[in-house]
């Protein structure tokens, strides 16, 4: 058959709702393909590449049942071409088509391939994801590149610029920011009423006999069902019971950790960023529900089985949707391709094996970890706190973090990684995220979760060999960079505790960060 227009459909790109889709045209072919190009650029998460695999063979049937033409092709198809370009020629040619379309990437590396993409007899055309809320082409003049642009600032423009949670102009409730009334730990009784996390039953046996097949390395663990949603219904019944469900207390304890219960690793959060990723859902039609929910319980009695949303839960959740992802998708194209090598500190250690089994002492750690092996999943206060903590205060190499969360979290492209672990976790950008770094010793993690009970390590411990790593190591760091730290007047109160150890406490405590260093890997 013959097309005169071939459009490309990337994995992260399946949304419905997209312009293209409105219309039936014989004359258009949408490819949808499985690329070893895109599973072995960085070691993966089995459900990560199955997860994807499976939303983009639902989108290509959605397509087809719509009525358009559509050529889907899995690991099996695809095996004879190299890569994304050899492919896209061969079938441009075949089709005789005149015309290739295709949605802006997300990501700098394959926007980089379709602008070098040489096609003979046909024109390229590139058109807006239409996905995003800040517009692409406004990032490059309210985003200056190497400069740190308040992310607050950023967000209160964002709010007005769409009238969201605002009355007369002035924010809802007399407050922009509830950040402060979301630090709450989870007691006992928390605990035991934390919700059972929504998960879905897919049936992947054939995509993980493909991904077997073709040798396709990836990481963690999988059963033949996978529970995350991968397509549009799934996604929005996500959305529908996070509304319902997690909402209500979502803020309150959206920094909180515990062991103790089931739902230890999905809490109240609504885990929909795969379904936003892969553009399964729109931010507006989130940040629309959620709106929704909280302006129907403003309206109505509390009870249990719709209990009340205050404005600090859906404050919290709006501002991470319209906030900080906005935020973050622009800093990554208005300091790349650079910002991929920034190294502020020069940290050049190891990760250390734990990362791929989660085999350590280190009982937060462990949590952490093994949790993300199981869910290829963690919520952001256990990727910013714990895992990413940790590879800030010990210099681990950012290039070996950033590959090391973009692999095995089923939500990580780069565009949304690389600025929140490389920027925030670690900075290595030197402060174009963050205005300080994000380092802190046990005492944040004991405050927030329930991790120190019965960890081999001493919480209370500054220093020995029963010490809890993160107490020395945090301090050996504020040591080290105390030159510029103590520019920044909220790193003061910090210093001043240092200072009033005596010089033999210092001493101790930074001898064991050396020789926590030097035995990383036995931690």
């Amino acid at each position: 058959m013959k097309f005169k227009t071939v459009r490309l459909v990337l994995g992260d790109q399946l949304n419905i709702e997209h312009s293209w889709f409105r219309q039936v045209n014989d004359d258009v072919i949408y490819i949808i393909a499985e690329l070893k190009q895109e599973t072995d650029y960085v070691a993966s998460h089995v459900q990560k590449v199955a997860a994807f695999f499976c939303a983009m063979g639902y989108f290509a049937n959605e397509l087809k049942e719509q009525g358009h033409q559509v050529l889907h092709l899995t690991l099996d198809d695809t095996t004879q071409f190299e890569n994304l370009d050899t492919l896209l020629k061969h079938y441009v040619d075949e089709f005789g088509a005149e015309k290739f379309e295709y949605q802006r990437p997300d990501e700098y590396r394959l926007l980089e391939q379709m602008n070098k993409l040489k096609l003979t007899n046909a024109t390229k055309g590139c058109c807006d994801t239409e996905h995003f809320l800040f517009p692409f082409e406004e990032i490059e003049q309210q985003f200056p590149k190497d400069k740190h642009i308040m992310m607050e600032h950023f967000y209160r423009r964002m709010r007005k610029r769409f009238d969201i949670l605002l009355e007369d102009g002035k924010p809802v409730g007399g407050k922009w920011n509830y950040d402060a009334n979301n630090r709450n730990k989870l007691k006992k009784q928390d605990i035991e009423n934390l919700p059972q996390p929504l998960m879905f039953t897919n049936d992947i046996t054939d995509i993980l006999q493909r991904i077997e097949r073709h040798q396709v390395q990836t990481i963690g663990q999988v059963g033949n069902q996978l529970l995350w949603p991968v397509n549009r219904a799934q996604s929005l019944s996500l959305l529908a019971h996070f509304c319902q469900v997690c909402l209500p207390l979502f803020g309150q304890f959206q920094d909180a950790m515990t062991t103790e219960h089931d739902s230890k690793w999905s809490l109240y959060h609504s885990r929909i960023s795969f379904s936003l990723n892969s553009k399964l859902l729109s931010p507006k039609e989130v940040i629309d529900a959620a709106l929704s929910a909280y302006q129907a319980s403003c309206l109505r009695d509390s009870s249990p089985d719709k209990p009340s949303i205050d404005i600090a839960q859906v404050e919290g959740f709006v501002r991470q949707i319209l906030g900080w992802r906005e935020y973050i998708r622009a800093v990554y194209w208005a300091n790349m391709p650079a910002y991929a090598n920034k190294n502020h500190y020069s940290a050049h250690n190891n990760l250390p094996h734990y990362f791929w089994d989660g085999q350590t002492k280190m009982n937060c750690m462990k949590h952490a970890i093994d949790q993300s092996l199981e869910f290829a999943y963690a919520h952001h206060i256990q990727r910013l706190m714990i895992t990413g903590n940790f590879c800030l205060i010990t210099g681990i190499d950012p290039d070996q973090v950033d590959s090391w969360y973009l692999g095995i979290y089923v939500d990580a492209i780069e565009w949304v990684e690389m600025p929140n672990t490389r920027g925030m976790a670690l900075f290595a950008d030197g402060g174009i995220v963050g205005t300080k770094p994000y380092s802190a010793s046990g005492s944040y993690i004991n405050r927030m979760s329930d991790y120190c009970k019965g960890c081999h390590y001493k919480i209370k411990e500054r220093s020995g060999e029963q010490s809890c790593p993160f107490n020395s190591l945090y301090w050996r760091f504020m040591d080290q960079h105390r030159d510029a730290l103590n520019r920044n007047p909220r790193m003061g109160m910090l210093y001043r505790s240092w200072d009033n150890m005596d010089e033999q406490s210092q001493q101790a405590i930074l001898d064991t960060a050396e020789q926590r260093i030097t035995n990383l890997e036995n931690l």
